[in-house]
């Protein structure tokens, strides 16, 4: 049986983390060390031979009446800020509930300008309507004297509306030059419309 001869390890990613961690906690270590020797030296340094000190140093008392001023003029400043923002809040809340009215306002007026102009459209559509009655119940040959009378684009609208052989009839006593330009508008009417 041949024996092998031991493979050699080769550094894999795993094993440069792995070593790179435990050198992070041996200096980290070394770290805390040097602060607790650093700080055992300043209280033995400021200790009356009864041992270090366990808390932080008290300050003097000019120290303390200093930082009770500062902390007693950040509190004012404090709350007059909170003072502001409410002042503020209070402004805002008045401003919306404003606009609110004003967009309760906007939509009523809207609704009321909407319902005028159906009003307004259905009137004009029924007089149109009536007025194209009177046209077709007419005789032919007087329609179409009136007709003549008509700009092209007028006369044209009143035969889009009326029924064909009524339409067909007053044509027929057009001149042709008035007829073809009844046609031609007829016919161009719906041109530009979208068709999708």
């Amino acid at each position: 049986m041949m024996v092998r001869p031991p493979r050699r390890l080769r550094p894999t990613v795993l094993g440069w983390i792995a070593t790179l961690l435990v050198a992070s906690a041996v200096l980290r270590l070394g770290g805390a060390a040097d602060m607790a020797l650093a700080i055992g030296d300043a209280g033995a340094e400021s200790g009356s031979g009864t041992g270090a000190q366990t808390g932080p140093a008290c300050p003097a008392p000019g120290d303390a009446g200093s930082l009770l001023a500062a902390l007693r003029a950040r509190e004012a400043d404090v709350l007059a800020r909170e003072s502001a923002v409410t002042e503020r809040e209070a402004a805002l809340a008045a401003a919306a509930s404003e606009v609110d009215e004003r967009l309760a306002a906007l939509a009523e007026a809207e609704a009321s300008l909407t319902a005028l102009i159906s009003l307004s459209e259905s009137a004009a559509n029924d007089d149109l309507a009536r007025l194209t009655a009177v046209y077709e119940n007419m005789k032919p040959r007087d329609a179409a004297a009136l007709f003549e009378t008509m700009d092209p684009a007028f006369s044209a609208g009143f035969m889009g509306m009326m029924q064909p052989a009524a339409a067909a009839a007053i044509m027929s006593g057009l001149s042709p030059g008035t007829a073809y330009s009844i046609s031609a508008i007829l016919a161009g009417r719906n041109v530009g419309a979208p068709t999708r």
